[in-house]
């Protein structure tokens, strides 16, 4: 008996020191969080105040950024390939745009209710919409995996935009549909407003930001859910995780509604934002960019996901352009005419290439992996062994002596 009760109260220490370093982890996340917050809040007082110019392109990343989580819920947690991702981006924009727009066809039918013909409610919509579509991506693929998953998806993000593009009677066709509503103004006392028109980016920044952080609450919830460890029990050995009695249909499907809403959440902000839809704004290499931050960043942590957002985000937007200078300065010095008229826009992917194989090489979980994915990615012959000194549990400590004579 006092063997048993010493263990317990082992367990019971463990568990105890396990709640305590896991909340002064959340602590510090936190505070990282509500740091970068700031910093990103401020950002559009520093654009203005040394008249950088920066500000459009920081929306532009942020939206991708916000994608780039969505996409990490799918791939990094439930360990499913999503190479179509970017067909929920698209739905999400088009359903802002069909609820939305006078030149809507649904609009002009009247079979739009005039309340719902409104910024907020239209993203409420193109949230769920995504959501919906997700489940009907995830139905019939349940059974596949690894490659032929990744096929699967990537049919999905060809024919969707396709769609678009072919089903002129409903959105015009590759002209698109215009004068999408953004978000009402919001009135101020003394007469003044929060204006959303395309020349209020210091409001939209901040309504963007405000939405990411929003997304960032409800997948770190997700994360530490019952729900979240289903993913992650998924992601590592389906045939173990349906033995523990997990279900694996409605769990892939969670995954792809979930993940496919955050995509639909971005998608009618960006719609709303630039004011006008066509396909060609869809196309199948805003996937690849999406799963390059993801990758980059470090799969299966949202962390790493927004610091792969912003790094290859910036370099697409700003960085590109940025560094045509100094090239163009080193071709007119060794006299290269090549360099003296070339953009580094034009290798875009061939650098997020390259980028991609270093960090397959260098660091095979991405910059910023979650804890789990490091120790999955451990070289087996790392030695991880107990000092003598220190062992974590002595199990004949806790054996009853076996007395001589007994059978």
């Amino acid at each position: 008996m006092a063997t048993s009760a010493t263990t317990a109260a082992n367990y019971a220490t463990v568990e105890a020191q396990w709640q305590a370093e896991q909340k002064q982890e959340s602590r510090r996340r936190l505070q990282w969080v509500i740091v970068g917050t700031v910093m990103m809040a401020l950002y559009p007082l520093i654009d203005s105040l040394f008249n950088i110019g920066w500000l459009g392109a920081w929306i532009s990343i942020l939206i991708f950024t916000i994608l780039a989580m969505g996409l990490n819920v799918v791939v990094g947690y439930a360990g499913l390939l999503d190479l179509g991702y970017v067909a929920f981006f698209v739905i999400g924009a088009y359903t802002n745009a069909f609820l939305t727009s006078p030149s809507s066809i649904f609009v002009q039918k009247g079979w739009v209710p005039e309340f719902v013909q409104s910024f907020w409610p239209a993203m409420a919509v193109s949230w769920v919409s995504a959501a919906i579509f997700g489940v009907l991506l995830g139905a019939p693929t349940l059974r596949l995996r690894g490659d032929y998953l990744a096929i699967v998806t990537l049919g999905f993000g060809e024919i969707v935009p396709d769609f678009f593009t072919n089903a002129e009677n409903i959105t015009s066709g590759p002209r698109g549909i215009g004068q999408v509503a953004g978000p009402p103004s919001i009135p101020l006392p003394g007469g003044g407003e929060i204006g959303f028109n395309t020349t209020n980016q210091w409001n939209w920044f901040w309504l963007i930001l405000a939405v990411g952080l929003f997304s960032l609450f409800l997948i770190t919830r997700l994360y530490d859910s019952r729900l979240g460890r289903a993913w992650q029990a998924i992601r590592e050995d389906e045939i173990a995780a349906a033995s523990m009695g997990i279900n694996l249909v409605a769990t892939k499907l969670w995954a792809f509604a979930l993940g496919a809403s955050f995509s639909g959440f971005a998608g009618s902000i960006y719609a709303g934002y630039v004011g006008v839809v066509y396909p060609d704004q869809f196309q199948f290499s805003v996937s690849i960019i999406i799963l390059a931050m993801v990758i980059l960043g470090g799969i299966g942590n949202v962390y790493g996901a927004i610091a792969g957002g912003i790094i290859i985000g910036s370099f697409d937007r700003i960085l590109a352009e940025a560094l045509n200078t100094p090239l163009h300065w080193l071709g007119d010095q060794i006299g290269w005419s090549f360099l003296q008229k070339h953009s580094l826009a034009q290798d875009r992917f061939l650098i997020f290439g390259l980028a991609l194989v270093l960090i397959m090489l260098l660091r095979p979980g991405g910059l910023f992996p979650s804890a789990r994915r490091r120790a999955e990615l451990r070289p087996d012959d790392e030695d991880i062994s107990v000092q003598e000194d220190q062992p974590l549990y002595d199990i004949q400590a806790e054996q009853e002596p076996v007395q001589e004579g007994r059978a």
